[in-house]
């Protein structure tokens, strides 16, 4: 299919793209998100520690390290639509995956399972987020993010809450408070038949990413030309040889790698840190839609105000400063509350908050790192997907000293965090050269 420059799509073409890309970015937050319930549920069916539990989110995040360069050149050969339909198989791949690990309880071939859906992830978020970020003016590339990021959290917040109801039953609470009096026997008996409950959900999920794909396929999703460059942005690039020449993009990249490991903490350690505060798991599933609702609101605001009342740099500045003060809070305020029903120390309500702070980071993010990229950017679109390999990396350092001290102690590990996010926000994304 021949390749079409952004600045020669009409109004319907660029409408149908954000559409289905926006379809897209709903079917990665309903995969993405569904880990919140996997967590606490495989670390009960295969008896693991804190620390082999968050390996879910290793597992499945590693991928984009492992694949999103490599993704770049598969785009490159064979386009935008045939390298998503290739994503969606990928993905559907890892879902079977998920039959012969759930028949033998071993959490390996689980984990294989999510790597493989990941690396299709890795391939459809490299295709996908520099689409939509240079799909139209520069200085409203933050709604259109935040659009997208819509669509992710919305199916964020449905992924556990559904997921719980096809996986977990009302009288499994009983069942998970006497599993340590029960035979060895009886024990692997009952969580056999716990784990083999995501057969059914991951075979019908296998299936329908398969359609998907084949639906992308044909589709009438233009192929974007993303290597045009105007006259001014070839002559700024044309001492340029490597994407290492560009530094707002390399400190881009370690801030992408900063926030997704920061969200992904906010939203995947939330049940168990509820379950340090003895809230039941059938409770505690809510709580990640909590967090995803609270981020949908920043993003609705960014819409709103972004750039009309605020520009798209200074709303990532604040949200940065918000999620320092949100982590300080988180670890130092205590005091037991009662809200929508729960009976929690206010601490986990800050965790709740941090989705407000995390809603335009990402959003901030990327049009600043891509900007005048010219030629490199999607090679730059892959260095910065390649950052949500953080996913994988944060948590397993957070369930680390989770095991180590506490819950809420760990939670210390997001305020250096926040501090490298604030110097990008102010400074990094300003850097042209790395001499003066």
């Amino acid at each position: 299919m021949e390749k079409i420059a952004v600045n020669a799509l009409s109004k319907k073409q660029t409408t149908i793209s954000i559409l289905i890309i926006g379809s897209m970015f709903f079917i990665f937050g309903f995969i993405s998100w569904v880990n919140a319930i996997l967590i606490p549920y495989f670390k009960i069916a295969c008896e693991l520690t804190h620390f082999q539990s968050y390996l879910v989110a290793f597992a499945f995040y590693i991928a984009y390290f492992v694949m999103s360069v490599p993704a770049s050149y598969l785009l490159k050969r064979v386009g935008f639509k045939q390298g998503m339909m290739i994503g969606f198989f990928a993905m559907a791949l890892g879902a079977f995956i998920f039959v012969p690990a759930a028949f033998t309880r071993t959490y390996e071939i689980f984990l294989v399972g999510l790597f493989t859906i990941g690396v299709g992830l890795a391939i459809l978020q490299t295709a996908a987020n520099p689409y939509i970020t240079i799909l139209g003016p520069k200085e409203r590339a933050a709604q259109r993010i935040s659009i997208m990021g819509i669509c992710n959290k919305g199916a964020g917040i449905l992924a556990p809450i559904l997921f719980a109801a096809v996986i977990l039953k009302p009288t499994d609470q009983a069942l998970f408070d006497q599993l340590d009096q029960l035979s060895p026997l009886d024990r692997a008996y009952e969580l056999d038949a716990l784990i083999r409950r995501v057969i059914t959900p991951y075979t019908v999920l296998g299936f329908s990413l398969v359609l998907i794909g084949l639906g992308i396929k044909i589709s009438p999703l233009p192929e974007i030309n993303t290597e045009e460059e105007t006259a001014e942005i070839a002559a700024a690039n044309s001492d340029k040889h490597s994407i290492i020449q560009f530094p707002y993009l390399i400190l881009g990249a370690v801030a992408i790698f900063i926030h997704v490991g920061t969200q992904v903490i906010a939203i995947d350690t939330i049940i168990n840190y509820a379950g340090s505060m003895n809230v039941p798991l059938l409770e505690a599933k809510v709580f990640p839609s909590y967090t995803l609702f609270v981020t949908i609101c920043g993003y609705l605001l960014g819409i709103i105000c972004i750039p009309k009342w605020i520009s798209q740099v200074n709303a990532f500045r604040i949200c940065t400063v918000l999620g320092a003060l949100l982590t300080l809070l988180i670890v130092f305020a205590k005091g037991d509350i009662s809200l929508l029903g729960h009976q929690t120390d206010i601490s986990i309500w800050f965790v709740v908050l941090l989705g407000f702070g995390n809603s335009l980071i990402w959003a901030g993010i990327w049009p600043l790192a891509l900007d005048g990229l010219g030629r490199f950017t999607k090679l730059g679109g892959s260095l910065l997907i390649m950052g949500l390999c953080g996913n994988a990396i944060l948590p397993l350092i957070y369930g680390h000293y989770a095991d180590i001290y506490d819950l809420r102690t760990a939670y210390w590990v997001l305020f250096p965090c926040y501090l490298y996010l604030i110097f990008y926000a102010i400074k990094g994304h300003k850097i042209r050269s790395w001499t003066k």
